[in-house]
């Protein structure tokens, strides 16, 4: 009868002793499952870098006898553009020649610029920086831009030329899109002249040089331009980005 007792003693030990060790092992395994289930993956959120809120800029093209010299001139009369509504964008230089120059500016009023740009006073401190010849001024309204970044270096081309009808062309001109995309030409900004909308101004850039040089010159950009009502033989600016503000 006493030994009864101490085996009945035993066997609840031993019961005890492996129900603690299989709780044990069980919260081990489930600690296990929930460590090696795969994280829940974020997709990244699509960044849109189209802009079609209308913009006005101006573009001043020219000449200058030495880039070095002219850039901090041009920069230490930030204070008489901002008086005036102007802020600097991108400062270009020309593809074959670099002395040749394209500066853009976003305007808050184009009448106000307009006027600054006839004043004697900044004739008189474009001369002092180097400008040379007479400077060919712009004045745009921007209705399209991509402000997607591109590569240092990227060569671009802005191009001007009338068209019949703005609304017509720039519906041909969309469903252009994937040729010059096959011809290494991205769409960058499109806009027209501030005062007339049948003068076009367009800025691309050049992803592929020999097809889209080829491309400049094919049959295929002649029926384009045909399609879209283009007046007369464009005028293009080849030009890569020095400075961008």
């Amino acid at each position: 009868m006493k030994r009864f007792p101490f085996a009945m003693l035993l066997f609840c030990a031993a019961i005890f002793f492996v129900s603690c060790n299989n709780s044990s092992d069980n919260a081990e395994k489930t600690t296990e499952a929930k460590t090696d289930s795969p994280a829940t993956k974020t997709e990244p959120v699509p960044v849109n870098t189209v802009v079609t809120t209308p913009t006005n800029m101006v573009s001043v093209t020219h000449k200058v006898k030495d880039f070095a010299k002219w850039l901090p001139m041009y920069e230490a009369h930030d204070s008489m553009k901002l008086a005036n509504g102007l802020h600097n964008y991108v400062v270009s230089r020309g593809y074959t020649d670099s002395n040749t120059l394209m500066v853009a500016l976003k305007a808050d009023d184009i009448a106000k610029a307009k006027k600054f740009m006839s004043d004697p006073a900044l004739k008189k401190a474009m001369q002092q920086s180097g400008v040379t010849g007479t400077p060919m001024v712009s004045f745009m309204t921007a209705v399209w831009q991509d402000t997607a970044t591109l590569p240092a270096g990227t060569l671009r081309s802005r191009t001007m030329f009338s068209v019949k009808d703005w609304d017509a062309w720039f519906k041909s001109f969309q469903e252009g899109k994937q040729e010059r995309m096959d011809n290494g030409i991205v769409d960058r900004v499109i806009g027209h002249d501030a005062d007339d909308n049948k003068k076009v101004i367009l800025i691309t850039a050049v992803t592929d040089t020999a097809k889209a040089f080829a491309y400049y010159k094919s049959d295929a950009l002649k029926k384009r331009r045909a399609a879209g009502g283009v007046i007369g033989e464009p005028q293009r600016f080849l030009f890569t980005i020095a400075k961008r503000y």
